[in-house]
């Protein structure tokens, strides 16, 4: 079984203290930090760009897991890449060619992440799994911190990980959207191995980071 990782969104965090709010992460325990690209157009919010990444990651040595909600995305993969994006992920709905940005993200000696979203079914990258190394399932639909988890997608979870046992593949599973202590558990038992979560990690237990991130890792 893989180590269960925290993956903190950024998105939670005090905007005008970033740098900082990293730092409170790598200190807090966070194995990775997870960063929200939304362009209003893909998705109804907007967020950062890669001047902001490029800025922050100058300032830490932590894994930046950066998820992007942009379309066309092909054509700014490079951009995030060069802005010190670790991990790239993004959805098949947003690219013309899924296999082409696949592609295009292990050039650059990135890891490449697959997002679904709830209504998106496995199916859509089922033949592209051996080339993955992560799926990210939404368990809300993207756009804004604070939503409700969507418990539905956990049968969605069970089958991933059943074809990555039955076929051997070595991709994580992510999962992003309402993670709190309450449903975290049912998360990783259906196979997810990597926690994406704002809300509770910045918010609960007085914004306790450290406490926060040790009560999801022992879910």
């Amino acid at each position: 079984m893989k180590k269960i990782q925290i993956s903190p969104s950024i998105l939670s965090a005090d905007f005008s203290q970033l740098g900082n709010e990293i730092k409170r992460l790598e200190e807090g325990g966070a194995d990775m930090i997870h960063v929200d690209v939304m362009d209003g157009h893909f998705v109804p919010n907007l967020t950062i760009g890669p001047p902001v990444i490029k800025a922050l990651k100058k300032q830490s040595s932590i894994i930046f897991d950066v998820h992007l909600m942009i379309s066309p995305v092909h054509k700014y993969i490079e951009a995030y890449s060069d802005a010190g994006a670790d991990i790239i992920t993004i959805h098949p709905e947003a690219t013309e060619d899924l296999k082409m940005s696949i592609s295009k993200i292990k050039k650059l000696k990135k890891k490449v992440g697959v997002s679904l979203n709830p209504e998106t079914k496995i199916d859509t990258i089922l033949d592209k799994l051996d080339q993955i190394d992560l799926v990210l399932i939404m368990s809300v639909n993207p756009g804004f911190g604070g939503q409700k988890f969507m418990p539905e997608v956990l049968t969605k979870v069970r089958e991933l990980k059943k074809i990555q046992e039955e076929k051997k593949f070595n991709f994580d599973i992510e999962i992003d959207g309402g993670i709190n202590f309450e449903n975290s558990k049912d998360a990783i038992n259906a196979g997810v191995n990597i926690l994406v979560s704002g809300t509770t990690i910045f918010k609960s237990n007085n914004g306790d980071i450290r406490k926060n991130i040790e009560l999801l890792k022992s879910s």
